[in-house]
């Protein structure tokens, strides 16, 4: 099955891309590679997920808001492709979560991300990973998630 059918297999409908909030490309080709900028929870236009895990989000809340982010990684992939096929793999991801200081499950909260990435795309899915916990974010928004992508 390939990644667009994949897609409607799961009942995932990609979003329009989401437009960078800042002086950024949301995506640049290099050579074999595309770099997907850090996208944030967004749906419909509206960040759902704001502030600090371990304050007033938990690790739950925290998985469906980097499974969002992913939602956006793969509009914005589309967007610069055409179509998720041209995807070979997924090469890394880096997770950016808002913590408290005594927050340490920002492993789990990507899981999110990864969880869907790995539906969508199988073993080319399997990806490095980097989840890093931050004192806050762009917009107060309570993760970010960044991507590389091997391309055809």
């Amino acid at each position: 099955m390939t990644a667009e059918e994949k897609l409607i297999a799961l009942g995932i409908v990609l979003p329009d891309a989401p437009a960078p909030k800042a002086m950024y490309v949301a995506a640049k080709i290099a050579g074999n590679l595309l770099f997907i900028s850090g996208q944030l929870p967004t749906k419909d236009g509206a960040l759902l997920y704001t502030g600090h895990f371990g304050t007033n989000l938990t690790t739950d809340e925290g998985r469906e808001a980097t499974r969002l982010c992913a939602i956006n990684i793969l509009s914005v992939a589309r967007q610069a492709l055409g179509s998720l096929n041209k995807v070979k793999s997924v090469a890394k991801i880096q997770v950016f979560v808002s913590s408290a200081n005594d927050f340490t499950e920002q492993h789990l909260v990507a899981n999110g991300a990864s969880e869907l990435l790995f539906s969508v795309f199988g073993q080319a899915g399997q990806h490095a990973r980097s989840a890093v916990g931050v004192p806050s974010l762009p917009l107060n928004s309570a993760v970010e998630v960044e991507a590389i992508f091997e391309i055809e």
